[in-house]
């Protein structure tokens, strides 16, 4: 992997005993190395290329300043869009043509609002709103379509088009923080969306009030921080979801189990509860849970995905720029960038149509 030089990283992305000057620019650089000319961002060279770990890589660079490199991560995705406001599952990371996963998963459709809205509020750009509203709007109307009753979103579509009537409470709270950032897209642009009002309503509820909607995936820490990261809960309700599995999955030290009953801790997972436990007002223990994962840190500033205590290994062993991103993102946020910040606080983006009770 070649390292671009020339990088500086902005002070928002400074953070004591995470990230000082030098090692946050060379986090950044190592997104940036990975970055393909048609601007996808793989996991890693020769890797997997998914639509929403390449649009968090993209909200990184933009936390970084790195504006032209995520507005080419845009144009990538705007290029790839299905005709149904799809994208698949899955891409050849090499640059090779082609789709090596065609499934559609609905969460990383939507997620696309989220860096775009991003993009829009690090740059104040008009007209990269207005290039990038057809391509957001064809992914929510794509994702709403996939409602289920009593408000969960289909998870996916298999391979020959036929949608799951399941959903997963990660990835319906991932879709309600997109739908919210969608809604403050078309109020930027004072075009009304009330079907993604009232589906971003019956989704907070769903993921709020009835966890027996969804598939249960409860060992995953995922499911566990997630309607908090999404803004289905805020306040007391996510405090309380917070405590009370918390020691399930947060390893004094360490970091947080992506399963709760395996030995692994990983960084994308520490980096998003980091963002979550943001949300709702405990900085310090964001920045504890930061400073946990440096053993992650490989020696260029790119990080390793996982480490497996008990054996003292890094598994598996591959650096990935997903869980670089949600580390410069969680730091983002700690040091008040005022676009991430606006993004990932439930109170600053438009709720949905409020339908406590109706269902």
């Amino acid at each position: 992997m070649t390292i671009p030089e020339g990088v500086a990283a902005p002070e928002t992305l400074l953070l004591p005993g995470v990230l000082d000057a030098a090692e946050a620019a060379a986090t950044v650089r190592s997104i940036l190395a990975e970055q393909r000319p048609d601007g996808g961002i793989p996991w890693f060279t020769g890797g997997h290329l998914d639509p929403w770990d390449h649009t968090e890589a993209a909200m990184a660079l933009d936390a970084a300043g790195e504006h032209a490199a995520a507005d080419r991560a845009y144009r990538w995705l705007a290029e790839q869009q299905n005709p149904d406001g799809s994208w698949y599952a899955g891409y050849y990371g090499d640059g090779a043509p082609g789709v090596s996963n065609r499934a559609v998963e609905s969460n990383f459709c939507a997620y696309v609002a989220v860096g775009s809205w991003h993009h829009y509020l690090t740059t104040g750009d008009d007209a990269f709103v207005d290039r990038m509203w057809p391509v957001v709007r064809r992914a929510l109307d794509f994702t709403v379509g996939l409602q289920l009753p009593g408000g969960p979103i289909a998870w996916r579509l298999d391979e020959d088009g036929a949608p799951a009537q399941e959903a997963l409470l990660t990835g319906s709270s991932s879709i309600l923080h997109a739908l919210r950032c969608g809604l403050a897209i078309a109020e930027h642009r004072q075009e009304p969306q009330p079907d993604w009002e009232l589906a971003a309503g019956l989704l907070q509820h769903a993921v709020a009030e009835h966890p027996e909607r969804f598939l249960d995936k409860g060992r995953y820490s995922m499911d566990w921080y997630y309607p908090v990261l999404g803004g289905a809960l805020s306040g007391a309700a996510a405090e309380r979801r917070l405590a009370a599995d918390w020691d399930r999955f947060v390893v004094d030290g360490l970091g947080v189990r992506c399963v709760s009953d395996r030995p692994w801790v990983t960084g994308g997972e520490s980096a998003e509860l980091a963002l979550a436990l943001w949300a709702v007002g405990r900085h310090e223990d964001a920045a504890t849970i930061l400073r946990w994962i440096r053993r992650l840190r490989n020696q260029d500033g790119s990080y390793w995905t996982g480490y497996v205590f008990e054996d003292d290994a890094i598994w598996p062993e591959e650096h990935t720029t997903w869980t670089a991103g949600s580390m410069l993102l969680a730091v983002a946020v700690l040091g008040g960038d005022p676009a991430t910040c606006a993004v990932f606080a439930a109170d600053k983006l438009p709720g949905g149509l409020a339908v406590q009770g109706c269902c």
